[in-house]
């Protein structure tokens, strides 16, 4: 039986890519060095697949980036504002300028906009579109790359994004046009980099198309299917393999069942259901494959083989062992890299580890399906499955993944845990006399700048080569000086920097019971950047404070109202890897009662002002809209929860951070935080829209520096964001802020924007007086 992996990650098993990208774009590494470590991280990948007996091994998944950036470079698609940046520099730095924006030498260009893939924390780079765009091929990634693995004798199945996908994955930059509106002037550099693939002897190609798992309309699904037609006359002899993922094809199968394609792929991790469907329809033909993505990519626990062998058999009987292949159920880019590095059981307890499959192992656990699907199956073949059996029999009947205590609190939940005692219009009138803001109120999301020093203290303390107290002094003087540095340029809602914690989720997750963690399970967010998931294997909840020591120490250094910091229950769920063995509604409302107590001893240690972070709650939501209720009503109901323990005179502020918020702006509504923060900048306020129409009651800010990129914005343009904000928002909810936090900034770049930013607030109030 034929195995497949849709993508393999990218970073290297010790964030090789991540250090050599940031040593590059420091100038401490020339791009020889980079793209030999790019070379080096894509040989071992391959050789790990090969070496695993993968049938169908990918290429052109490796990214310096993103893969859809790649994309856009690959088809000529680059805005207007780069163009000097083509002509004058080279090709690696147009890439970086594209993705990370450029401030150096005489250029000053901001980056292109940044959104989640899907349902997933991966950030892609949206495309441009004008309304007249020009598509000019550049083949030489996906060819090179192609050919680099053919050369060490190993043969790939290059990776596209399919057009109708690519094109709605961007945006239209300009009127009079949908992108759709497009496909006739890009197919045609399609055909061309498809006609350059099989002339190299390319047989097998991979078009991803992800857009298939969303509630696409008739002209989308004409697109398609037009699509796939004239690549299938032009192109006769290249098999094409059809993929999507995270969700089933829906509204959408019968069109994907009509494609002249080689193979299709099915998620049966996200919809299980979907394999009786496509088997029981009178769409597929007597030649079409199915590729079956039973090894889950998104998540780490260990494949069920029977479960997977039960599934595997139901399709062979109707179609025959020849038409199944066994896959990944998407991109392994979601996962950890490799399972054997974590050697530390303190941190990952044996029993937990037994349970866990990486993307290492993923591939060995595809192989061992096929193998295991076939009529002969060997000794060793046969010691696996019994050996994987035993495995998610003791996760099953293990003891310490319930706790009796946990359940019951659950339980025992009431619709008074999830209402604030007053409206807003009465909190907010308190919360005004409490605090005494000006106009145009300031403040930070949360982290500053998180320097090698600081990172090395934490290193050393959790190696124990630093003594408590010695850790809580160096913590204690950087603390003071980010409050006297922000007294000091006149921020007036102040922050206590962060500098104990590691991740805003893997934090939480330390302190939290139900928790396990790992030292390499890194997994790409975007770029360079990099987080390392929690594991929940177990009830969550809270033994004791996890944030209040460093938070009242700050407020006792200042007379300004200081944030008490914590991640939300949706965040903290959305970016951990869940157990899967309850509904996730549970967990969510286990981790929820846990901020819920948080958050009340924040208020009692005096902290005025208390932000709740869910950038993840619209990442979260289903694929398809019929799935939506359900999950926003547990979704924001475990925001409540966490957040309506306290007075009204306590301020609670939620962020999110690169979401689409249109379709959702009544649920972000119903939360009721008295101040939502959320990233605007790239898109030059026009996520405010879908605040504007829908009359938002509650107070904003609309972030005005993107932090994703190391530019500085000047003073004047953040006054332009800020009186574009004006025209579409009352003043007096106006708050000004970053997009999202500074951890990842450098201290220089972070002074002088925030001196901006606080200039243009007192500019803004100025103006707003002389008018009055």
């Amino acid at each position: 039986m034929k195995t497949s992996v849709l993508g393999y990650p990218r970073i290297g098993s010790q964030r090789e890519l991540k250090r050599a990208s940031e040593k590059y774009w420091k100038q401490d590494m020339d791009a020889t060095e980079l793209l030999l470590t790019a070379k080096t991280i894509r040989r071992q990948n391959w050789a790990l697949q090969q070496k695993a007996g993968v049938d169908f091994i990918p290429s052109n998944d490796f990214s310096l980036y993103d893969q859809v950036l790649d994309m856009s470079l690959i088809l000529g698609c680059v805005p207007k504002r780069y163009q000097k940046v083509k002509q004058e520099l080279s090709s690696l730095d147009l890439y970086f300028a594209m993705a990370r924006g450029i401030q150096k030498e005489g250029y000053d260009i901001t980056a292109m906009e940044m959104t989640k893939w899907f349902d997933t924390n991966y950030h892609y780079i949206v495309p441009e579109f004008e309304k007249n765009q020009a598509f000019v091929l550049d083949a030489s990634k996906i060819v090179d790359e192609y050919l680099e693995a053919k050369e060490l004798g190993i043969e790939t199945r290059p990776v596209l994004i399919a057009p109708v996908t690519f094109l709605l994955l961007g945006k239209e930059k300009e009127d009079g046009f949908h992108r759709l509106d497009l496909l006739d002037s890009l197919l045609p550099v399609y055909f061309e980099l498809l006609a350059k693939l099989v002339n190299l002897g390319v047989t097998h190609l991979q078009l991803d198309d992800p857009c298939l798992a969303l509630d696409l309309n008739d002209a989308e699904r004409t697109a398609i299917t037009q699509t796939y037609r004239q690549i299938a006359e032009k192109f006769p002899s290249l098999k094409i393999v059809l993929t999507s993922y995270f969700e089933c094809y829906g509204e959408n199968l019968d069109t994907v069942l009509s494609l002249p394609i080689e193979a299709l792929h099915l998620d049966l991790v996200r919809c299980e259901s979907q394999l009786e469907d496509v088997l029981a329809s009178k769409q597929l033909n007597s030649t079409l494959k199915l590729s079956l993505g039973l090894v889950d990519g998104r998540n780490v626990w260990k494949n069920d083989y029977q479960d997977s062998l039960n599934k595997i058999q139901q399709a062979v009987s109707q179609l025959g062992t020849d038409r199944v292949w066994v896959a990944t159920s998407c991109s392994l880019l979601h996962s950890p890299c490799d399972l054997d590095l974590e050697e530390n059981s303190n941190q990952l307890p044996t029993a937990v580890k037994n349970w866990l499959a990486f993307a290492k192992q993923k591939v060995d656990e595809v192989v061992a399906l096929g193998e295991l699907a076939g009529q002969a199956r060997s000794e060793d073949a046969v010691r696996n499955l019994v050996a994987n059996k035993q495995a998610n029999e003791e996760r099953r009947s293990s003891g310490f993944i319930h706790d009796p205590k946990v359940k019951r609190r659950v339980s025992r939940l009431a619709p008074s845990h999830s209402q604030r005692a007053s409206s807003f219009s009465i909190r907010q009138a308190k919360q005004r006399e409490v605090l005494r803001l000006p106009l145009f109120p300031t403040t930070t999301i949360g982290s500053f700048p998180q320097t090698p020093e600081v990172r090395s203290w934490r290193a050393k303390f959790k190696k124990q080569e630093l003594k408590q107290g010695e850790y809580d002094q160096l913590i204690k003087t950087e603390t003071e000086e980010t409050i006297r540095f922000q007294e000091e340029i006149g921020l007036d809602v102040l922050v206590h920097g962060e500098y104990e914690r590691n991740d805003m989720v893997e934090y939480f997750g330390e302190k939290l019971e139900g928790f396990v963690f790992t030292h390499f399970g890194w997994v790409q967010s975007y770029g360079s950047r990099c987080v390392k998931p929690p594991i929940i294997f177990g009830d969550v909840y809270r033994k004791q404070p996890m944030t209040v020591k460093w938070s009242a120490y700050a407020q006792s250094l200042t007379d300004r109202p200081v944030k008490g910091m914590l991640t939300g229950p949706v965040t903290i769920l959305q970016w951990s890897f869940v157990r899967n063995d309850q509904p996730r509604s549970t967990t969510c409302q286990q981790i929820a009662l846990a901020i819920r107590d948080e958050v009340c001893d924040l208020e009692a240690a005096g902290l005025k002002v208390i932000q709740i972070d869910e950038p993840a709650i619209r990442e979260g939501l289903p694929l398809r809209v019929e799935n939506w209720k359900e999950y926003l009503n547990w979704a924001v109901e475990a925001f409540r929860i966490s957040a309506s323990g306290v007075q009204d005179q306590t301020q609670i502020h939620t962020h999110m951070c690169y979401s689409e918020f249109n379709d959702i702006i009544e649920n972000i509504a119903d939360m009721d935080a008295d101040v939502i923060t959320i990233e605007t900048s790239r898109s030059e306020m026009e996520l405010l829209d879908a605040f504007v129409e829908f009359k938002y009651p509650n107070e904003i800010g609309p972030g005005v520096y993107d932090i994703h990129s190391p530019r500085v914005p000047s003073q004047e343009e953040i006054e332009k964001l800020l009186q574009r904000a004006s025209e579409l928002l009352p003043i007096e909810h106006i708050w000004v802020n970053p997009d999202c936090g500074l951890k990842t900034r450098q201290w220089p770049e972070t002074k002088e924007a925030l001196i901006h930013l606080v200039n243009a607030a007192k500019k803004m109030r100025e103006a707003v007086a002389i008018e009055a």
